[in-house]
């Protein structure tokens, strides 16, 4: 009998049997938890062969309605398993929830290293090969970027206009929705959320946006390569430039005249600049770059609106605060609308 205690959110017996008869893989398994920062129940499973392969569910308890999408993960991995995007290999998704309780999935293994900190690229790349990882960080978003949906059978996976008039007024209405428990609003969201209403720009035609694309979610090789991107749970049909400014966002620059942390990955020495990285994408995508600000400041907006979100819920008891910094969470959000409100970008 296997102790399911070690592994939480997973009914081991019953899991190891439905992976044996719908995948390659042989039980028994050995299994080790995975700890990246996400919330996401996730494992390396080593089959009685020496397979390894990793298996991914949500957390434990009551979830917001589109979290922690586990169908829609694997079915953009598996679209983009033949393309030229570098993602885990799709093994088996799991939809019958009296397995485990929840929608699992299985997919390969990959190699490299996720760097979620300078501390992380510190230990594991040195200095030469972090000049590689910008190139080839911006060169596999606008590969991601290039695709027609439709090609890959993703044409279905959303809407394809509006993209970022819907994010306004999904993550606006979430800041009105929570100003009460947040006890706390910002005239400036009011205004930033009519301004970039009255201000949106064309879209282009529709692409997979990853909509969390950065140095966490990707894993890097020691040579400084892209080799897989993870976590694609909120992966979308809509406007490529705002995914890329996304990423230009979470990407530190000692330039900047705010400094939003310097403990991120790219604080640590040797890395591109952002300008070297946006002049590379528009040379790459052949897009127009003219409001990129825009797009940079919405994400900034975007960023305030969910973390006003996640501070609610701490301050009305629905999350444990115990070991979370309020105060510095705090201080981040309203440093998020002041890079909105910015006119420097």
């Amino acid at each position: 009998m296997s102790d399911d205690s070690a592994t939480p959110g997973y009914r081991r017996e019953a899991v190891e049997e439905w992976v044996s008869d719908c995948s390659r893989l042989s039980s028994p398994f050995v299994w080790e938890r995975l700890e990246g920062g996400h919330s996401n129940l996730t494992f390396l499973i080593i089959d009685a062969d020496g397979n390894r392969a990793v298996i991914r569910r949500p957390p434990l308890g009551e979830l917001l309605p589109k979290a922690h999408d586990m169908k829609r993960e694997f079915t953009v991995i598996s679209a983009l398993d033949a393309t030229d995007v570098p993602v885990p290999e799709p093994i088996a998704l799991c939809e019958d929830t009296s397995v485990t309780g929840a929608v699992f999935y299985v997919m390969g293994e990959v190699g490299g290293q996720a760097l979620y900190t300078a501390e992380a690229v510190e230990e594991w790349l040195g200095v030469e090969q972090r000049g590689q990882v910008g190139p080839s960080f911006v060169e596999t978003l606008a590969v991601l970027h290039s695709i027609d949906p439709e090609t890959v059978g993703l044409g279905g996976l959303a809407r394809h206009d509006g993209y970022v008039a819907r994010q306004l007024r999904t993550w606006y209405g979430s800041w009105q929705a929570s100003r009460e428990a947040a006890d706390f609003d910002d005239v400036r969201i009011h205004e930033l959320h009519d301004e970039f209403i009255a201000d949106l720009p064309d879209q282009g035609p529709a692409r997979v946006v990853h909509g969390d694309y950065g140095m966490h979610n990707c894993m890097v090789s020691a040579e400084g390569h892209v080799v897989a991107v993870l976590d694609w749970e909120i992966a979308t049909l809509g406007d490529p430039l705002a995914d890329f400014a996304y990423a230009m966002n979470g990407w530190f620059d000692p330039a900047d005249a705010v400094q939003v942390s310097h403990e991120t990955a790219t604080s640590a020495p040797g890395f591109s600049r952002r300008a070297e990285l946006i002049e590379r994408y528009e040379a790459i995508s052949g897009r127009s770059l003219e409001n990129l600000g825009y797009y940079r400041r919405f994400n900034y907006f975007k960023t305030a609106c969910i973390l006003h979100g996640v501070y609610a819920r701490y301050r009305m008891g629905q999350k444990s605060p115990e070991g979370v910094d309020l105060d510095a969470m705090k201080d981040r959000m309203i440093g998020s609308i002041n890079l909105a409100a910015s006119k420097s970008f």
